[in-house]
This record gives structure tokens, C-alpha cells and sequence, in this order.
């Protein structure tokens, strides 16, 4: 039945976004508005087919329907209901499932915003390359990642081996995979508005205010989802770290970074119409990356923690994202005569030229980031040999580039638009010049050392003392609602970029560590702190089995670190204790599996300031939605600009954009899109 019912829906939402993609292009190429109707009613089906599919699958895997094959991978009765239903996406099929859900749940809300222009041919066409993102993801579906292909194995299979061990040993599974796909998926948003822009030849300003909150969101998401991750592979894997420059883990920061590129170049458009092709260009690399990454997790290319094994989808995914470049491409080249920006830049020192040398910066950070992660893989398939590509290149080559983003972001929230005095630079960069010597003293007091360190300690308090000079100015005019809008989000999401930058500094460059060898009841100081092993422990339930050792840290707390086996598998898997604090972690793991009386192997790691990474990445999460609302003091122009737009105050740009390629108004009214 489960088969049946799934196959079905996944059936009907392929033929229902096939039939609507070529209905919506048919009704809008000849201009017939029933038809575009029509088309709507199939995106619904899409809709509900998806979520039906979803449902089925769960209720397969709550019910351990082993008929499936995909419930014999990954269903298990020892398995706890939570990580049951997360099972779901813990393998190929149901992540591809997972995926053409969220999608499903990001057109529904493109429906909704936009019901009542359902005949603006700019929707229609951004409706119709959602469906036709849809129609790819329902044929992988349909064929090399079927979830509902019945089993071979004869219907007496007792149990299955539950989903990988790793994905069911913190709760953090529960929530990443889903959070990160959430800003996957919701960049096809932005990406789809684009390419309806652009087969329209609307490309001016409109598209990209009814997208930036799109894209807002959908970079939040992705944040989140890469800092749960580095949570995830801390609290987890037991090797103390957070981040390895892993081929996975790359797929998920390529996408970021040309997206953060995209949300401060998109600023330089909306206020001066420049940038149009770069913009452009920028959403269809991020949505392209995302398609990439997607191959790179999932076609077993890579051998990695975080990647799924061999599967047939790697050819389907590397043709579609060779198509959605050359569409991308070709329809850029073709409306080039209207792409065009009517304004230069007229001094590298003001704010559209600080946000080119960020995008210049961006761009490089994933350039680099994309060569180490792909070219192992080029190497491989022209000569036959592994190749490594290790973190001390991505470590030389992305310090650098993070020094050179923090030294923007703390001169370009001072900068005017169009060009700066020495006098204007000299008077708001002040408080942030203070800031940056108090961080320096700070880091002195605290025993820091290493250039690197010092360096990014010196600009975190700069670039912080910026971005809090800005929120100064917003409170003191506005009370705390000053905090709300574009600019002033964006500086709290700068101060969680700086917190994060100044926490790896230190984390990357001031860890210990130390092993010990202790017998029971034996005590040993290292890294400042006392040990004491007061033996072993064992507990088990259905799920585990676990060996914890004993270990008493300076008296006062006993921690556990432990080896777990996960019975239904059979899989071995360290798990750490960590002391958390606000200046360091104490993180401990267990080496062995001790007898009761031998000797135990713990291994000792102090992290400075690794809470404090976590941090960051919620202070980045809470102010982009805070970024995605208006400010209280946004002001539309209603006379034609035809002055140059000197903005020299500290709003920055939580006002309506101002064009000033001649005497064009951004008096835009809600909805509209041409300008």
C-alpha cells in the first residue's frame, strides 16, 4: 500500500509540474491569461503531491513497511521514534524527498504572496522555473532515487540496521539537515525571479525588491544550517574540531559565499542601477552551487562523513546543472543591450566601492574554495589517481581573504555613497580606531600571540566598533526599533560575522592538547587542570551500548566520555564530553575501550572562545530577519532624482533606493515591478 500511495503521488507531482512548466510557458508566450490560471492549479497539484509523498514515506518508516527497500536501509525497531522519523533524510531517496518538500513548501508560498497577479507575466514565469526545478527533482524521483521501489529481499526481513550511526547520536540531526536544505531550496526563489526578469526583459530595479526578503531568508537558513553542522561535528565526531575543509562541508559554504556576495552587491543596483549582469550572474552561480553541492553530497563522487555512498543520480545532476548554466548564460547574453547600468562609480572611497572590492573578495573566497574541492576530483578522472587537496591550502589561501572582508566591513558602514572626504573617514572611523586598540589590549591581556591572531583581533574590534557606531546613532534617533531594517540588521549580522572570525582566530590558533594513560584512581594535571580516573561505567539500552570512563576534573565535576556501540548496526562511535565555558572548552574523548581495572586513554583539548562560534551564528541568524523588515524611517522619493544622491548621513541605506542614471523615482508601490 505505502508503495503504491507513494509511487503515486510522486507520479502525479511530476506530470503536474511537467504539464504546468510547458502550460505557463505556452499561455505566456501567446499572452492567453486562462491558461495562466490553468497553470496555477497545476503548481497546487505539485503541492499536494509532494507533501502526500513526504507523509506516505513517514508513515512507512513509523510502521518499519520493510517492503520498501528504502525502510530495509534505514528502518529499524531499535531505532527511537525521533531519529526514526529522521531517518527520512538520512539516505539518498529521502533526501531528494525532503528536498522536492521544502521546494514544494517555497512555491506555496510564492502562490500565496502573489495571488493577486497571477496574470503579471514576471510571476508566471518565476512560477513556471520553480515547476520546471520541480519536474527535475520528481524525475530523479521517479527514477534513480526512487524511495518507494519495493524490496528484494523476501518479505520474513526481521529488522533493519536503522539510519547511520553518526546521524542518530545527537539530537542536532533532528534539525540541521532540514534547516540547511531550507536555504538550499529557498535560493530557487530568487533564482527563478531572475530568470523570469530576464526572459521578460523587466531587468531593471522591481525584480530585486520583490526577491530581497527571498533571498534573506534563504541565506539565514543556510547560515544556520552550516553552523549547526560545525556544532554537529563537534559535539559529535570526537575529533575536536569544527570545520576540516571537508568536500561536503564546502559544497554547503560555496553557495553562502556567492549569495553574501549577491545581498551586498544588490545594495550598489537598488541605489545606483549598476551591477545588473554581476547580480544576475550572482543568483545564478548561487542556485548552480547548490545544484553542484548537491551532486557533490549525494553521487558518492566524494568520500566523506557527511556524503551518501555510490549512487546513478551523479550524471542527472551534473546535466541539469550544465543546463541551468547555459540557460542562465544565454539569456544574460541575450538582453545585454538592457543590462546596461546607467551610473559608474565615481571614487573607489565611497560605499558602491566598497561593496565591489567585497564582491571581488567573495567571488575569490569561492574561487578558491571550488578549486580545492573539484579539482581532486578533475585530477582523478583525467589520470586515474587521488589526488588531496589538504587544509593548509585552504588555510593559506582563505586567511588572507577573511582578513582583507574583515578590513571592509569595518570601513564600509562609514562610507557615503559616491565618494568621502578625509575629514568625513576621519571623524566615523574614530570610535572604531579605540575599538580596534581595546581589542588589541584585550588580546595581550589574554595571552594572545601568532600574527594571525593579533591581526584578526585588531580589525574584530575595528569592524565591531563600526557596525556598533551605526546601531549608537540608529537607538539613540529611534529607541530600540532602530535595530530593525536593512542597514542596521545587517550590522548586527556583521558584529555575529566578527564574533565568529575573532572565535576561529583563537580556536584555531591557541588550541592544547594533551593525552593521558591513567589507571584507576590515578590523577594527572595537564593544560592547568587536574584529572582523576575513577574507572569505567557501562549502560545499555535498546538503542546503545556504551562504555563511559570516569574522569573528575579538578575535583569539582565528573565528565564521561564514552565509546558507543549502536546495536543495531554494530557500529563503534566515540563520544566526547565537553565542558563548556565562556572563555574555553574543555573537550575530552576516550581513546580505548578499557577493561574495568586497565589503563585508559583520554585525549584532552582546550578550545578558546568555541562557545562563542555558536553565538556568532545565532547573532548572524536573528539579524538577517531583523535585516528582512523595514526600518521605521524608510522615506520614498516622490520627485525624479536627478541630483546625485550624496547620502551622507547615517541612515545608510534603510531608506527606499534612489536611482541617479538620469531622472529616474523609486517611488515604488507595493508589488510593483517595473521602474
Amino acid at each position: 500500500m505505502n508503495a503504491a500511495l507513494g509511487t503515486a503521488a510522486i507520479a502525479a507531482g511530476f506530470a503536474a509540474s511537467l504539464l504546468g512548466f510547458v502550460n505557463l510557458a505556452f499561455a505566456l508566450i501567446g499572452r492567453r491569461p486562462r491558461y495562466v490560471r490553468m497553470g496555477t492549479i497545476y503548481a497546487w497539484v505539485v503541492v499536494g503531491a509532494s507533501v502526500a509523498a513526504f507523509a506516505v514515506m513517514e508513515r512507512a518508516l513509523v510502521q518499519r513497511d520493510y517492503r520498501l527497500a528504502y525502510v530495509q536501509k534505514v528502518g529499524s525497531s531499535r531505532t527511537p521514534r525521533l531519529f526514526n522519523i529522521a531517518a527520512l533524510w538520512s539516505s539518498l531517496e529521502g533526501s531528494i524527498l525532503l528536498w522536492a518538500l521544502i521546494l514544494a513548501g517555497y512555491l506555496t508560498l510564492v502562490l500565496v504572496r502573489f495571488r493577486g497577479r497571477r496574470n503579471d507575466p514576471l510571476v508566471g514565469w518565476a512560477t513556471a522555473t520553480m515547476l520546471a526545478v520541480c519536474t527535475f527533482f520528481f524525475l530523479l524521483m521517479l527514477g534513480p532515487a526512487n524511495p518507494f521501489r519495493t524490496a528484494l529481499i523476501p518479505i520474513n526481513f526481521v529488522d533493519g540496521p536503522g539510519p547511520n550511526a553518526l546521524l542518530q547520536n545527537h539530537p542536532l540531526m533532528l534539525f540541521h539537515p532540514p534547516i540547511l536544505y531550507l536555504g538550499y531550496v529557498g535560493f530557487t526563489v530568487p533564482f527563478a525571479f531572475a530568470i523570469a526578469a530576464l526572459v521578460t526583459g523587466r531587468v531593471g530595479e522591481g525584480w530585486l525588491l520583490e526577491t530581497r526578503r527571498w533571498t534573506l531568508v534563504a541565506w539565514a537558513f543556510l547560515t544556520l544550517g552550516i553552523v549547526l553542522g560545525s556544532w554537529w561535528s563537534y559535539e559529535v565526531l570526537g575529533w575536536g574540531g569544527f570545520w576540516a575543509w571537508d568536500a561536503v562541508e564546502n559544497a554547503s559554504l560555496l553557495p553562502w559565499l556567492t549569495g553574501t556576495a549577491y545581498l551586498h552587491s544588490v545594495l550598489v543596483q537598488e541605489r545606483r542601477g549598476m551591477l545588473r549582469v554581476w547580480n544576475l550572474s550572482l543568483l545564478a552561480a548561487t542556485f548552480s552551487l547548490t545544484i553542484l553541492g548537491t551532486f557533490l553530497t549525494r553521487s558518492g563522487v566524494i568520500d566523506s562523513v557527511h556524503a551518501f555512498t555510490n549512487s546513478r543520480i551523479g550524471p542527472y545532476l551534473l546535466a541539469f546543472f550544465a543546463v541551468v548554466v547555459a540557460v542562465s548564460l544565454g539569456l544574460i547574453g541575450w538582453r545585454g543591450d538592457r543590462l546596461r547600468s546607467p551610473g559608474t562609480i565615481d571614487s573607489p572611497l565611497s560605499r558602491e566601492g566598497a561593496f565591489l572590492a567585497n564582491n571581488v573578495l567573495f567571488a575569490a573566497f569561492a574561487f578558491v574554495v571550488l578549486l580545492g574541492t573539484v579539482f581532486p576530483l578533475v585530477g582523478e578522472a583525467l589520470n586515474g589517481r587521488k589526488l588531496t587537496v589538504g587544509r593548509p591550502f585552504f588555510d593559506s589561501m582563505a586567511t588572507p581573504l577573511g582578513l582583507a572582508l574583515l578590513t571592509l566591513m569595518a570601513i564600509a558602514p562609514v562610507l557615503p555613497w559616491r565618494k568621502a572626504s578625509t575629514e568625513l573617514l576621519r571623524d566615523r572611523l574614530f570610535w572604531p580606531a579605540w575599538c580596534a586598540a581595546g581589542a588589541l589590549a584585550v588580546a595581550v591581556v589574554v595571552g594572545g600571540r601568532g600574527l594571525t591572531t593579533m591581526i584578526a583581533f585588531g580589525l574584530g574590534g575595528f569592524a565591531a566598533g563600526a557596525a556598533l557606531r551605526q546601531l549608537v546613532l540608529a537607538t539613540r534617533r529611534q529607541g530600540w526599533r532602530g535595530l530593525v531594517g536593512r542597514a542596521n540588521g545587517g550590522m548586527i549580522v556583521h558584529l555575529g560575522v566578527i564574533i565568529v572570525a575573532v572565535a576561529l582566530a583563537a580556536a584555531n590558533s591557541h588550541q592544547r592538547t594533551a593525552e593521558l594513560r591513567l589507571k584507576p584512581g590515578q590523577s594527572a594535571t595537564v593544560l592547568g587542570h587536574t584529572f582523576t580516573y575513577n574507572g569505567v561505567a557501562h549502560t545499555e539500552d535498546k538503542t546503545t551500548a556504551q562504555l563511559k570512563a570516569r574522569i573528575l576534573v579538578d575535583g569539582k565535576q565528573e565528565y564521561r566520555p564514552a565509546q558507543t556501540v549502536f546495536l543495531a548496526s554494530g557500529t563503534l562511535v566515540p563520544t566526547p564530553s565537553v565542558r563548556t565555558g565562556f572563555a574555553n572548552d574543555l573537550y575530552l574523548t576516550l581513546e580505548n575501550r578499557p577493561a574495568d581495572d586497565g589503563d585508559a586513554i583520554i585525549k584532552v583539548l582546550v578550545m578558546p572562545l568555541a562557545l562563542w562560534l555558536w553565538v556568532g551564528g545565532i547573532v548572524m541568524f536573528v539579524g538577517t530577519f531583523l535585516a528582512a523588515f523595514p526600518g521605521r524611517n524608510r522615506r520614498r522619493p516622490t520627485a525624479p532624482v536627478s541630483a546625485p544622491a550624496t547620502a551622507t548621513d547615517d541612515h545608510g541605506d534603510d531608506r527606499e533606493p534612489v536611482l541617479s542614471g538620469g531622472a529616474i523615482s523609486l517611488a515604488v508601490e507595493p508589488g510593483a515591478f517595473d521602474v
